[in-house]
């Protein structure tokens, strides 16, 4: 490994962050930089020394000058070798290899490596929100968010050495040269500075305030754009178009008046700025040339002072777009970190343990969860479920069906009751374990733009091959998964389902999920509509590889086709919420209630009710 690769490796740019994200902008940032500071100040050292060379190469100029005064054409070699030498040393080694060490520092040690410690951070943070972080945001909003964080982040880090270290080692060194020329000098360079950072302390949390603004109204056109090209079969299909274009066109406004704003700030910023700038030479090359009338500097002095002038006079243009960048990035920062820093609102107990392999016993006390209102969900639902026993649960829209799936999965916390497999609290184990222990198919498959064999091996990603292509055939998606090609010509296994599976059709769908399923082999089967996209003859077929795949497990079935659960152990039947009835097939339908009712009422062999959907 060469040694600028081993440069790059000083910053682990994968570490795990400790703790959670703080609210606070400077803790925050403290925590997303957290394990790399040490490598940074080291960046910040190499900035500074590389900032000093600026004044050097002036000094060196000014000596030089006076010196070939003071000896004249044919003294100059023979009494100045030595100046002459180190200067031309320093310039042609000395100052190249600072700079070059300088911008390896931030091209290899900062640049590449503080973009992905954040980035992981961040995403590793919002990977562990609840499902209701998602829901209420747009998935393109949420992704911009990780992305700009990151990169400003980075930003103010390269910033802030490139800028802020390398520029104020060049003004204090500018400084202590001009204390050897003239104490007054020396004094109007820091009144001078002082008025440049009152400037900058005036401008910047305004700029900060809009770039904040900006980066949020950014985000939302990325969101709602997202969201749009996601649903894009369903405004086709009722040809709203313009409506989406309206609505696109209302947000990349808000997008354009914010840039404006930040616009006109920023330009009246820099206006001052370099009006301030114009201000140096006049004083700096003015009361040097007033001394040297004096007879108070020399002719090097002059040249000395000129080029100190001129050079933060350059640089007060490039530190102030520098400042403005830094400024505007800290704003995208605060915004990013109001979105992704929130606290996990479901997060596992200090002390949750790994649920062991799973026996199948699943036991509802009084669980309720109305999501946060008054109605709706579930209410005081009491129901235990023997470990391999096959449970269905029917009841109309509204129900609370799915909320007793999410309750077990733990995707929501009961707010009255508990949720307990084999015995133990949902609450008290780890959300990784417990999920590893029921396999779930739903109505409304979701599939990754990966090949047909990673989704697939999503249920057990150390599944051979043969294994892989064992679920698939008891799932009858085999054959169909053979006759695909993607757009890049890979075919089979390894053709790619894109987004969300749009490529496949409902059941193609649902067979990659029930393989899946098979695939992980979990103790507990949680089936939601698992069949509902199916043709009949497909149903079957499948029917009697989920009678296979069900064996020894416990199962929980949500139906609305009735002849799907009609074999199970036991059928409960909720109603706003609640039990209404439970028993057997037969049993429900010799008592003559609300399961026989609706089996008497379905049409094609789904329930047909009257009741409202909450």
């Amino acid at each position: 490994m060469t040694p600028l690769r081993r440069l790059g490796n000083l910053i682990d740019a994968f570490r795990p962050a400790e703790g959670d994200p703080p609210q606070t902008l400077g803790a925050f940032i403290g925590w997303a930089l957290a394990g790399a500071w040490r490598p940074l100040s080291m960046a910040a050292v190499i900035g500074a020394l590389a900032g000093t060379m600026e004044v050097v190469s002036a000094l060196l100029l000014g000596w030089l000058i006076d010196a070939a005064l003071v000896a004249g054409p044919a003294g100059l070699w023979a009494g100045h070798w030595i100046l002459i030498l180190g200067s031309a040393a320093f310039f042609l080694m000395l100052r190249p290899l600072a700079f070059g060490i300088f911008s390896a520092s931030n091209s290899i040690l900062v640049g590449p490596n503080v973009l992905p410690l954040v980035l992981s951070r961040l995403h590793r943070w919002t990977m562990g929100q609840p499902v209701t972080f998602f829901d209420n945001d747009f998935a393109g909003r949420i992704a911009q968010k990780q992305m700009q964080t990151a990169r400003a982040m980075t930003d103010v880090a390269t910033e802030t050495i490139n800028t802020v270290c390398f520029s104020l080692a060049s003004v204090i060194g500018s400084a202590l040269f001009l204390l050897t020329v003239d104490w007054g000098i020396a004094t109007a360079l820091l009144l001078w500075m002082v008025a440049y950072l009152a400037t900058i302390r005036f401008f910047l949390p305004r700029i900060k305030r809009n770039s904040s603004a900006r980066a949020a109204a950014r985000a939302m056109v990325t969101g709602q754009v997202v969201d749009t090209i996601t649903n894009i079969k369903t405004v086709k299909l009722f040809a709203h178009a313009a409506h989406e274009d309206r609505v696109a066109l209302e947000s990349m406004e808000g997008y354009r008046a914010a840039s404006l704003d930040f616009g006109v700030i920023s330009t009246t910023f820099r206006l001052v700025l370099t009006a301030l700038a114009g201000v140096l030479p006049v004083v700096l090359i003015g009361g040097t040339l007033w001394l040297w009338s004096k007879g108070a500097a020399s002719t090097g002095d002059i040249a000395t002072s000129g080029a100190v002038a001129m050079r933060i006079t350059q640089m007060t243009g490039w530190v102030s777009f520098a400042l403005m960048s830094l400024y505007s990035n800290v704003g995208e920062i605060e915004d990013g970190m109001r979105t992704l820093a929130r606290p996990h609102d479901l997060a596992d107990a200090p002390d949750a343990v790994d649920l062991p392999p799973a026996q199948g016993a699943v036991v509802f006390e009084e669980a309720g969860f109305a999501y946060g209102r008054r109605k709706g969900g579930v209410e005081g639902v009491s129901l235990t479920i023997r470990p391999g026993e096959k449970i269905g649960i029917v009841g109309a829209s509204g129900a609370g069906k799915s909320t007793l799936v999410a309750l077990l999965l733990r995707l929501y916390d009961c707010e009255k009751g508990r949720v307990l497999v084999d015995g133990q609290d949902v609450r008290s184990v780890t959300q990784e374990s417990l999920r590893r222990q029921i396999g779930m198919v739903t109505q409304e498959t979701a599939m990754f733009n990966r090949s047909a064999r990673e989704n697939i091996a999503y249920g057990s990603p150390d599944a051979s091959e043969a294994q892989i292509i064992a679920a698939a055939r008891a799932a009858e998606a085999h054959d169909f998964i053979l006759g695909m090609e993607d757009h890049k010509g890979r075919k089979g296994y390894d053709a790619h389902l894109g987004e969300r599976g749009v490529k496949l059709s409902g059941g193609q769908r649902q067979r990659i999920a029930l393989a899946r399923a098979f695939l992980k082999d979990a103790p507990i089967l949680v089936l939601d509509e698992a069949t509902s996209a199916l043709d009949s003859e497909v149903e079957a077929q499948i029917q009697q590889a989920l009678d296979r795949a069900m064996a020894g497990k416990t199962v929980l079935a949500i139906a609305h086709r009735l002849s799907t659960i009609a074999a199970m152990d036991r059928i409960i039947v909720l109603d706003q919420g609640r039990i209404a009835e439970q028993g057997s097939h037969a049993e429900l339908l010799a008592r003559g209630g609300l399961y026989a009712r609706y089996w008497n009422r379905q049409s094609g062999g789904f329930i047909v009710t009257e009741e409202a959907a909450e």
